[in-house]
């Protein structure tokens, strides 16, 4: 199975990876919580989630970890320490070519750079210049994706590939403009480009709180095949 956190970290790059004891800290200069998190990287002792701690701290961020599937007991060493959890996340794959069907005619464009109306509607959504910066330092095949609907910009995404599978990003619909179809169309056209690059998987990652696009991903047949959360103090 495609390691999708390996995935991840290409296709949303921290801006820098520390080593603290076996924990990686992300730099993320603002990007989210994906670039800002600690993640165990082998045998883990109490004195290496202070040193995480440590780290953030310099960086000037606040103390959080990302915790996969089967760290129980890191999950269990942060909740002792007072971390709640946060965003619980699914990791959704399928196969590019079951995705890759052209939309229809002017619904949707593979475009890089990205407009100056596409930083408009990520504005929206709260994918501020910060995000787009992970976008642009990401040294792999990737684009962005500009979505029409009704003669007008709907939605603006983001997808990148690494280890021949794509990872779409970012998106996001302007709310008058949901409902008819402009995600469907945009993430037809990511699979579309994905497939002209030779990746033969496509995923995504989303809150498992966002009801609306987990809906939308399974709808186009796509199948969880990860879950992770975050825990913060």
């Amino acid at each position: 199975m495609t390691d999708l956190f390996a995935v991840t970290d290409a296709t949303w790059p921290a801006a820098r990876y520390l080593t603290a004891g076996n924990f990686i800290v992300r730099d993320g200069q603002g990007g989210g919580q994906r670039v800002s998190s600690a993640t165990a990287s082998g045998d883990w002792t109490d004195e290496d989630i202070d040193r995480a701690e440590e780290t953030q701290r310099a960086l000037g961020q606040r103390s959080l970890f990302m915790v996969r599937s089967g760290e129980n007991a890191l999950d269990a060493a942060l909740a002792a320490r007072g971390y709640a959890v946060v965003d619980p996340v699914n990791m959704y794959i399928a196969d590019t070519v079951s995705l890759a069907v052209m939309p229809p005619r002017l619904s949707a464009f593979a475009i890089w750079p990205p407009l100056e109306i596409m930083r408009d509607i990520w504005s929206e959504g709260n994918i501020g210049a910060d995000r787009v910066a992970v976008m642009e330092r990401a040294s792999l095949p990737k684009t962005t994706i500009l979505g029409r609907t009704n003669d007008r910009t709907a939605g603006a995404a983001y997808v990148a590939v690494a280890e021949n599978t794509a990872m779409l990003h970012a998106l996001h619909v302007s709310p008058d403009q949901r409902r008819q179809r402009a995600a469907v169309n945009m993430m037809r056209m990511a699979a579309v480009w994905a497939q002209d690059q030779g990746a033969t998987r496509f995923s995504v990652v989303v809150t498992r709180a966002n009801a609306s696009a987990n809906a939308l991903y399974a709808s186009l047949g796509m199948q969880i095949v990860g879950q992770y959360h975050y825990r913060s103090k």
